[in-house]
């Protein structure tokens, strides 16, 4: 997933905004008690979502993989007056860690955590998005994709994680494993979807952004 110079990296990092001690706080405390703790969003890509909100203003945000909440709390900076994140995550052993994070972030009455399979939850929430970011099981993104269209306002935004899986997706498409393939897939759906424009940054694992027309 280090795509950078390690030096360089830090250099970005070093003329980028920095995390808050909360956020701070998350980073230590998950990398020190949960597993894969690569999957949190961290310093560089957290500034980037948090930018991306304060940028877009949305009203209603959709977060598809909460993790440990760092990246909802990172959307959430950008949220107007009454706005509201939606974020849906499987593993239920993380919930309190989750609220505890919500809470001390201030944001329990903007952000409304779900706990279930994401594909079902998803229909059952009756909004019109402003902001989608997907980081949760790469074989599905695909359907979330097709399931979340629908319900974007013109203008809207998607922003998918790890469409790069640390390069992974440049190697022979018939020796990939299923996630990889999935994300080559999900890659090449939005490319070639007259629906949207789109970009992929090369930021840490891989950001690809589409915006509804």
């Amino acid at each position: 997933m280090e795509f950078l110079d390690e030096n360089l990296d830090k250099y970005v990092c070093d003329h980028s905004s920095q995390e808050s001690e909360l956020l701070q706080e998350l980073n230590r405390e998950t990398s020190a008690k949960v597993l894969r703790p690569r999957m949190l969003s961290g310093h560089l890509q957290g500034r980037v979502l948090s930018m991306l909100s304060q940028m877009i203003r949305p009203k209603r945000i959709l977060e598809i993989g909460t993790y440990t909440g760092y990246s909802a709390i990172c959307l959430a900076e950008g949220l107007v007056e009454n706005g509201r994140l939606h974020t849906i995550d499987i593993n239920e052993e993380l919930q309190s860690m989750i609220k505890s994070y919500l809470e001390k972030a201030k944001l329990t009455d903007q952000v409304e955590l779900h706990i279930g399979i994401a594909l079902e939850i998803i229909p059952t929430l009756e909004e019109d998005w402003d902001m989608v970011f997907i980081d949760a099981d790469k074989e599905n993104y695909s359907k979330y994709y097709e399931l979340i269209l629908p319900k974007l306002r013109s203008g809207a935004y998607i922003i998918a994680d790890n469409v790069l899986w640390s390069g992974k997706v440049i190697e022979d498409y018939n020796g990939l494993d299923e996630e990889t393939k999935a994300l080559v897939d999900y890659s090449n759906m939005v490319m070639n979807d007259d629906r949207v424009d789109n970009v992929l940054f090369p930021i840490r694992d891989g950001l690809m952004i589409a915006r509804k027309k």
